[in-house]
């Protein structure tokens, strides 16, 4: 006797086949709610390429360095800060703070801001090292546990003509960048020599240690 299945069956067996495909290559769910305490759309770009769900929370926090305070520990301290600052508002999260100071010859570099502030920027650091210091916070609002991490690059820029500067703020304009170079952009043209332990550290959120510290925290990644 031949028995036929109704079309119903048919439909519901293709949709658990397709279903049991999704979940061999959809990543585990975690349950831990996720932030990140920076307005940085460049740390936003980085940590979407870990593929978990997360938030954004702009701290308002006071990125001055104090007197005399070596430019790790400014980036340690304000990474911390940062993620400290978020946490009253996300109990029970995981939060990110980040922080980045470069360093040219014991001297701090920040965000120039301007044009000009850009062009002296450049003009000192050609032919030169530039180390960058950027820190990483990973803070459990609910425990108060806290990782921290800070991971230097080392950039040497290119001897590059005054020409050659202008040319490229017109063309990348990077006045919100640290060191005023977008490294993942055009401001590769400027750089001779780059050494660091992770690559993404250089644009502001060092995704290997910061994955460390996730799995460390029972955050499933793959």
């Amino acid at each position: 006797m031949i028995v036929f299945l109704p079309r119903p069956v048919k439909k519901n067996f293709r949709k658990i086949q397709i279903w049991q495909r999704l979940r061999t290559i959809t990543p585990p769910l975690n349950p831990r709610r996720i932030v990140l305490a920076s307005s940085s759309p460049y740390r936003r770009a980085l940590l979407d390429r870990l593929r978990l769900p997360f938030e954004v929370h702009a701290p308002a926090v006071d990125e001055s360095a104090l007197p005399r305070e070596p430019t790790r520990k400014t980036a340690l301290r304000l990474a911390q800060a940062k993620a400290r600052a978020a946490a009253p508002s996300y109990p029970g999260a995981l939060i990110i703070g980040c922080d980045q100071v470069a360093e040219l010859e014991g001297k701090a570099l920040g965000k120039p801001g301007s044009h000009d502030n850009a062009v002296a920027q450049l003009k000192d650091m050609r032919g030169k090292d530039v180390v960058f210091h950027t820190a990483l916070a990973l803070l459990n609002a609910e425990s108060g546990a806290l990782q921290t991490a800070e991971v230097p690059t080392t950039v040497r820029f290119r001897n590059c003509s005054d020409r050659e500067i202008e040319h490229y703020l017109e063309l990348e304009r990077p006045y919100d960048c640290t060191g005023s170079a977008k490294i993942e952009g055009l401001g590769i043209v400027l750089v001779e020599r780059v050494t660091s332990d992770d690559p993404s550290a250089l644009i502001g959120l060092p995704l290997m240690s910061l994955a460390a510290m996730l799995r460390k925290e029972g955050v499933a990644l793959v």
